[in-house]
């Protein structure tokens, strides 16, 4: 009756030590980005969404070809907004995302989080993921323009300026602020990295 009672003891410390050890093991797991795969170096940021303020982290877009925009809201360039989002729409389902930073670098975005949110929505409809006021040059730089210029040696010489990160994140390509989105060299710079074989 003894050795029955030990026996019964004994299953039932297993049961619970094998299942600690499985709970223990899912805390542990980390789950894949949405993109698939590792998050490259260049996306590993947590940001601020522009509408609410909310953390975001970048390695969401891991996988997808990636568009990093710094906009204003009273630049002479300030109208490509409705060509970075026909860009968007265009291209979304194929894998690109536009990624806008709105900046006051220039002094040409001086307003808040929420009148830039509003502006962008009403004037040019703009849907493509936006974020927070952003420093993009300087020693004050956010760390995603500071790692984004020295992989370009270039830091944005005025609003518009872009940034396009491969699927893999291993290569960056810059280019002025002049470059419209639906300009046929950047498109077609656009089809090369989307069509771009990944390992």
């Amino acid at each position: 009756m003894k050795s029955l009672y030990s026996m019964k003891l004994f299953s039932l410390f297993f049961i619970w030590f094998a299942l600690s050890l499985s709970t223990t093991a899912q805390s542990q797991t980390k789950p894949a980005t949405s993109g698939g795969g590792k998050c490259p170096a260049v996306l590993d940021y947590t940001v601020e969404r522009l509408q609410d303020e909310k953390p975001q982290n970048l390695c969401q877009y891991a996988g997808q070809v990636v568009l990093v925009v710094n906009t204003a809201s009273f630049c002479g360039f300030t109208p490509q907004y409705k060509n970075l989002e026909e860009l968007y729409a265009r291209y979304k389902d194929k894998g690109l995302v536009v990624l806008g930073f709105p900046s006051n670098d220039f002094s040409q975005e001086p307003g808040n989080n929420q009148k830039i949110a509003d502006f962008c929505e009403n004037t040019y409809g703009v849907k493509f993921p936006m974020f927070s006021k952003t420093t993009v040059r300087g020693a004050d730089a956010s760390p995603l323009f500071k790692q984004l210029t020295q992989l370009t040696d270039t830091a944005p010489k005025w609003n518009f300026y872009k940034y396009l990160i491969s699927r893999d994140g291993k290569q960056v390509k810059s280019f002025n602020s002049t470059t419209d989105p639906l300009q046929a060299s950047f498109l077609a710079e656009v089809d090369k990295q989307l069509n771009a074989k990944t390992p």
